[in-house]
């Protein structure tokens, strides 16, 4: 008896939940994929458009690796 009085209520949330689920998953980006100096997100393929520095293995966007080489900074931006 109680179901039948809110039935499509209870479809419509659970539809509702289903869909914030599937809209939720993969949207996000790791934390890795964003620049520690300048905080943007680095574009994909990431590789070819960052370094990985050996000293403390963060991967620094191409841009600010090389603006700390225009500085004079060729030691590691990061750690400094």
């Amino acid at each position: 008896a109680h179901r039948k009085q809110h039935k499509n209520a209870c479809k419509q949330r659970a539809a509702e939940l289903k869909d914030e689920q599937l809209y939720c998953q993969g949207l996000e980006r790791p934390e890795g994929d964003f620049c520690p100096l300048c905080t943007l997100p680095i574009p994909f393929d990431m590789y070819d458009h960052s370094v990985l520095m050996a000293c403390c293995f963060k991967m620094i966007c191409n841009g600010c690796a090389m603006v700390a080489k225009k500085r004079g900074m060729f030691d590691c931006a990061f750690c400094r």
